[in-house]
């Protein structure tokens, strides 16, 4: 099949687990069947779409029937637990279904050291998947489980003891690292970044660095390269049976995440083809690892993960070499450069339509960050786990060297984040896309050099479009969002947490981000304005935007760990720089008022 019948037929599958349709499963396979033993690519194309349509139907009416009732009984946890929901929450097997477990107080605690694979004994409530959750969709959650007592319960199988356990010895040997680092390393190894600090995880957002903690292509390789050694000491079919384990094992240990999948499965099909003595093109074994996996799961068509992976890895495939070769300077430079265009390109419709804007700082952070997050993961891959057998002053001195990176990555991502170069929209990234057109076509047709410079003028101008637009002034008054209010004059930021009432609690995540895509950086007022803060709101605030005064009022029950001041009961007036802020009692919660100060003229 050629290249481009195979992304056809990737294409078709996409389309049909998009559409699902009551079209009987048999009747879906036999399509397939006929369409190969005639040999015709375009029926093929036809047949697949119908069998993922088919097969998309019926994974949507088995999330269907779940009833509101008190549940006694044995779960299996398909994912390790993580914040969320005022607690922790897990997807679980139960019965034959997949349900979001969530647990808060005493029983979120007695969950938090458990990993995927390990059996507990539950009583709680069960109640059907709420329809104004699509994310639930392609983790096949038919329902939500919120439990009030957990037991342990049978051992695990001895393949979840042996991924587990190896989690459990990367994680024990990166002791020695500080919270916040251990957290990164492990994000950058094995994709777990659970533990990540609200103000890490937003540099590697606003740094466009987030992918790095999604474990990927990269990943899978370099296992692959580790395990080479050996493989390559077996005979061919030994070899290929030793290469699919070593990539089944790692999808274990990093949770079958939707990018490990992809990586997996091209993996796979990689060596499936050596082995048999036809090797493919990157775009063929793409194009049939994702219809394979569509077949398989169709529902994963949903997911943003699945997404952005096939988007980026599509795009690195058949854009970043035509790329590099237009772009100017070495080839050193420009060929990871092409690499990091190309994802940003391939990755931009998704983020925009879900994420918003992509910060224009991602294009220098990936080429300063990413070399040192691989030699991370080949790192933790090896002398990780080493660590994690020997311990104590053994693994200090084997994580040395991940101290420097980490610190590296870290700087990178706080600085890249910080930096005020603004967000690249729709219209500069079709600038961009549309320049670096011109160049590639013109290098193609045999143009004069001349109009391969104007291609790269033109993808220029996009960017520096985006950079002038972030250094306009901001007004003076803001709201980034429900419970989050900005004023700013001359360089001077005054920020109002809460108001927006208790449905629309402001989280770490989301306030940070708001502020950062404001061009926030310190402030020199926080005023915490009602009860519905919680506290590690303000400390994330606190310890991202340092501010030179936290107000606070009297009755917040849930104090933060930083310094704050009461609002005195009467109120209070102050200048803050060239700004007047008042803050008086309304109805329910303190107002926030600023304006210009007027300046005495004499």
């Amino acid at each position: 099949m050629p290249d481009r019948w195979a992304v056809a037929l990737a294409i078709a599958a996409a389309i049909g687990a998009l559409r699902p349709g009551a079209v009987p499963l048999v009747v879906g396979g036999l399509a397939v069947l006929a369409a190969l033993l005639v040999r015709r690519p375009v029926l093929l194309c036809a047949a697949v779409a119908l069998l993922t349509s088919a097969l998309a139907s019926r994974a949507l009416a088995g999330l269907s029937g779940v009833e509101e009732v008190s549940v006694t009984g044995d779960v299996v946890l398909l994912t390790d637990p993580e914040p969320g929901a005022g607690g922790l929450r897990a997807d679980v097997r139960m019965a034959g279904r997949r349900l979001e477990l969530q647990a808060r107080g005493a029983v979120a605690e007695a969950l938090r050291d458990r990993l995927a694979g390990e059996r507990l004994v539950v009583r709680g409530d069960l109640s059907p998947a709420p329809p104004d959750a699509p994310w639930l969709i392609p983790r096949h959650v038919a329902g939500r489980l919120v439990v009030h007592r957990v037991e342990p319960g049978s051992p695990p199988d001895v393949v979840s003891r042996a991924a587990n356990g190896l989690r459990r010895t990367l994680v024990s040997g990166a002791a020695p690292l500080s919270p916040r680092q251990r957290s990164l390393f492990t994000g950058l190894v094995i994709g777990d970044d659970r533990d990540q600090p609200a103000g890490l995880a937003d540099d590697f957002r606003g740094a466009g660095l987030t992918h790095l903690l999604a474990v990927s292509g990269q990943n899978v390789a370099f296992v692959l390269v580790l395990a080479g050694p050996l493989a390559r000491r077996l005979r061919l079919w030994p070899r290929l049976g030793a290469t699919l384990a070593v990539v089944a094992m790692f999808g274990l240990v990093t949770r079958f995440e939707p990018s490990v999948l992809r990586a997996g499965a091209m993996a796979a099909l990689a060596a499936v083809t050596v082995t048999i003595g036809r090797p493919t093109s990157r775009t063929r074994v793409l194009a049939l690892a994702v219809a394979a996996l569509l077949i398989v799961d169709p529902l994963l068509v949903h997911a943003v993960g699945f997404r952005l992976s096939v988007a980026a890895a599509a795009a690195i495939v058949l854009l970043a070499p035509p790329i590099a070769a237009v772009l100017p300077g070495p080839r050193w430079l420009a060929a990871p450069l092409g690499v990091t265009v190309a994802a940003q390109l391939g990755v931009a419709p998704v983020l925009l339509t879900t994420f918003g804007p992509l910060p224009v700082s991602s294009l220098p952070a990936n080429l300063l960050a990413v070399p040192a997050a691989g030699a991370v993961m080949v790192w933790g891959l090896t002398a990780g786990l080493l660590a994690g057998v020997v311990g104590g002053t053994g693994a200090e001195l084997l994580h040395l060297p991940s101290r420097l990176l980490l610190t590296w990555i870290e700087e990178v991502a706080s600085r890249s984040a910080a930096a005020p170069l603004g967000e690249l929209g729709a219209w500069h990234l079709a600038v961009l896309a549309a320049g670096l057109g011109l160049a590639v076509l013109a290098r193609r047709s045999g143009r004069p050099m001349s109009w391969r410079q104007a291609g790269v003028g033109i993808a220029a101008a996009g960017l520096v479009a985006a950079v002038l637009a972030a250094q306009a002034p901001p007004p003076l008054r803001t709201v980034l969002g429900p419970g989050l209010v900005r004023w700013h004059a001359a360089g001077v930021d005054v920020v109002a947490l809460g108001g927006g009432g208790w449905q629309a609690r402001p989280g770490a995540t989301d306030t940070l981000e708001r502020l950062r895509r404001a061009g926030v950086g310190s402030m020199s007022l926080l005023v915490v304005v009602d009860r519905s803060v919680p506290a590690a709101v303000v400390e994330a605030v606190a310890d991202r935007h340092p501010a030179g005064v936290v107000l606070v009022p009297g009755d917040l029950a849930d104090r933060p760990d930083v310094p704050v001041v009461v609002i005195p009961p009467e109120g209070l007036e102050l200048d803050v720089g060239p700004m007047f802020v008042a803050i008086v009692r309304g109805e329910d919660r303190w107002v926030v008022e600023a304006r210009p100060a007027r300046r005495d003229s004499g």
